[in-house]
């Protein structure tokens, strides 16, 4: 069962997760304030929709993370990482990052979900330290990085962008290598992020770690 966020405009709330349907979708309408994607986070629920449709809430039953402990890097990235060719900042190119992310061309999409509404919602969001990027640079210009939300140690991450070859996965690596992570939910399966020791959980075990030492719920 789809729930119409519009129903009571007056009232920033959403179904629980375990009510989406069978491809996580729960929930229609709504707005992208910032509150709203702060609770939606919070329960493991995500904003996913085009230009041409309106705002789609996700709440998948099955979750594709990253274990910070699980963490594979091949003998070629490990060499990639000691030959200093890249340098990284954290938070300091945000708008530049999420707009890459925009424009970036990926196989078997056509178009882009990150559109100027959701550019200026996480961008509110970076302003009040919920979303965060990483940047990767080679010989000062901006080559790679991701930007995601940041939950109870939780990292969401939402698109990355490489201009050059493995510079979005030095942006990963560094992400679960330098912070206090549980882990990097990286929303959906690919073969690129399974070589790097992505693993499915459950929705039921993510959001138990999500909440742990957290009062938050619905």
């Amino acid at each position: 069962m789809v729930f119409n966020l519009d129903f009571d405009k007056n009232q920033i709330s959403f179904p629980h997760p375990k009510l989406a349907d069978e491809d996580g979708l729960l929930a229609i309408g709504g707005d992208l304030s910032a509150d709203r994607l702060v609770l939606a986070y919070e329960n493991g629920i995500f904003p996913w929709f085009n230009d041409d449709t309106p705002i789609l809430w996700y709440a998948p039953h099955e979750r594709f993370v990253i274990f910070p402990e699980h963490l594979k890097i091949s003998k070629s990235m490990r060499q990639v990482l000691k030959s200093n060719k890249f340098s990284i900042t954290v938070d300091q190119a945000f708008s530049e990052v999420i707009s890459n992310c925009s424009k970036i061309v990926r196989k078997d999409q056509d178009g882009t979900w990150i559109t100027a509404d959701m550019i200026c919602a996480y961008t509110d969001l970076q302003k009040i330290n919920y979303a965060h990027s990483v940047e990767v640079w080679q010989d000062n210009e901006l080559v790679g990085g991701l930007y995601g939300i940041y939950i109870n140690q939780v990292f969401c991450g939402e698109s990355m962008f490489s201009k050059v070859s493995n510079a979005s996965k030095v942006a990963l690596i560094y992400l679960l290598t330098h912070f206090s992570l549980k882990f990097v939910d990286c929303q959906f399966h690919t073969p690129h992020l399974a070589s790097m020791g992505g693993s499915i959980i459950s929705q039921e075990e993510y959001l138990t770690l999500l909440k742990e030492n957290d009062t938050t719920a619905i």
